[in-house]
């Protein structure tokens, strides 16, 4: 395709225009799967007539860490996850991207994609004692699937940015039209209690557990070598990255507060469900009835596929940059192999070990997304990068032993730690304790940088290579 540059004005800039909107469901579809399509639902139950408020929490976490992440991964041009890293140190960077994909990738993330779409697409149709077989015949075909379209990289594009993701978002748009042209009621539910007060608040810790800030900087060296293979490089690669990453965020703001309105609506029908996807659940019974289970089926399979696609993809894009020796497609089979096995083999207790995991992961890359952002170019940069770093690691360790299995946090000594962290760091027991000291650290880098200290350690994102 760089053969478009030599083409007319028009053309060329209708070109661009299809590559952006083509670029941006790539990004959408990789990273919008059965979380953000079912955590925004039953938010809205919870916020009742505050719905407004709680949606525009969470989109502030759901939705504008991501966009960072995505601006993080342009500013600093970089070509994955180690890359962007890197300032800290190699060892840093290989362990840090090596955490982040086994953890989103074959430990957790990409195994719950498979047993999610069972959960909601198969197993309502079959009998109870052909669970474990269908599973072990599903995840097989689902994984197999995924490895034969991502065989070849450079058509990644066209799967899910084309084709998969476009029927995904035609099928929550029909969801969408029907029920806003015929509400289930009115908005004037009373919230929950956490709610009553503070929706904005809870509406944020909500999406701050969507954890897509992560998701996206292990994606990046995906969607970015789906940009160069489309023929653009230097700024006008890292231009449409950032305007294909700020149109499908903004996308999935307007698809969050659609999802939320969904919610507080069927209050008038329905009672408040345990969990969001019993409400959506519910929901699409309550439009299309007999019907609705396999419609909903397919709307999750499909959310959930394109994330599997994008998660096995850049787990191999950014193993082999970092394991050469080894091919693409070696890691793409270690990785759907692995996530095939994981998903058949005790995923709940994967799940239970996995999410302190993420805990730890998610402060730590809100750290890097800052530095990137900030003072990627500066000379100063390495003493910055290091400090932040150093002081978000800590309260990232209290994160992951609050969210440990109870094995765990009923050790004497982690209970007596949690309880000195979450009494004497601000906002600790809103699992948000890190981010008084990363600021903290981020401060004392720059102070440290500018004035010199640790002069033989300053290096720039830009010299890094």
């Amino acid at each position: 395709m760089k053969d478009d540059y030599d083409l007319s004005g028009e053309k060329r800039s209708k070109k661009k225009l299809l590559h952006l909107l083509v670029v941006s469901s790539l990004i959408f579809g990789m990273f919008f799967g059965s979380g953000n399509l079912i955590f925004p639902v039953h938010l809205g139950q919870l916020s009742g007539n505050n719905w407004m408020s709680a949606a525009f929490g969470f989109a502030i976490s759901g939705s504008l860490f991501p966009l960072l992440a995505i601006l993080a991964v342009v500013v600093t041009k970089s070509d994955g996850l180690y890359d962007l890293a890197r300032p800290v140190g190699k060892f840093y960077a290989a362990m840090f991207l090596v955490l982040v994909h086994l953890t989103i990738g074959p430990f957790f993330g990409t195994p719950r994609t498979a047993a999610t779409a069972f959960e909601m697409g198969l197993k309502p149709f079959l009998p109870a004692k052909f669970d474990t077989v269908g599973m072990l015949v599903f995840t097989a075909l689902f994984f197999g699937l995924a490895y034969v379209l991502t065989v070849h990289q450079n058509r990644l594009l066209k799967y899910v940015g084309k084709y998969l993701n476009t029927i995904f978002l035609v099928l929550l748009a029909v969801i969408f039209v029907v029920a806003f042209l015929n509400p289930m009621g009115g908005l004037n539910h009373m919230p929950t209690q956490a709610y009553q007060t503070s929706a904005t608040v809870s509406g944020l810790l909500e999406g701050y557990n969507t954890i897509d800030a992560v998701a996206l900087l292990a994606l990046s060296v995906t969607f970015v070598h789906a940009v160069k293979g489309l023929g653009y490089k230097d700024r006008e690669l890292t231009g449409l990255t950032a305007k294909a990453g700020s149109l499908s965020i903004a996308l999935e703001v307007l698809v969050y507060f659609g999802l939320v309105l969904l919610g507080s609506f069927s209050l008038s029908r329905l009672s408040l469900s345990d969990n969001g996807g019993t409400a959506l659940s519910q929901i699409v019974n309550y439009y299309f009835g007999n019907f609705g289970a396999a419609f909903l089926g397919v709307l999750v399979t499909l959310g959930v596929f394109t994330t599997a696609m994008g998660l096995v993809a850049s787990f191999s894009q950014d193993f082999h940059k970092l394991f050469p020796k080894v091919s693409y497609l070696a890691w793409l089979r270690v990785t759907t192999i692995m996530s095939f096995v994981v998903a058949n083999a005790g995923l709940d207790n994967i799940i239970a070990w996995s999410l302190p995991v993420l805990m730890l992961l998610y402060p730590l890359s809100l750290a890097l997304i800052l530095v990137s952002l900030t003072v990627h170019s500066k000379p100063y940069a390495g003493v910055v990068y290091k400090m932040t770093i150093a002081f978000t690691v800590l309260p990232a360790v209290f994160d992951m032993l609050n969210a440990s299995p109870a094995a765990v946090t009923n050790l004497t000594f982690v209970k007596a730690a949690l309880n000195f962290y979450h009494q004497y760091v601000p906002f600790a027991s809103l699992g948000l304790g890190w981010v008084t000291l990363t600021l903290a650290g981020f401060v004392l880098g720059l102070v440290f940088g500018k004035l010199g200290v640790f002069a033989s350690q300053t290096n720039s994102v830009e010299s890094r290579n």
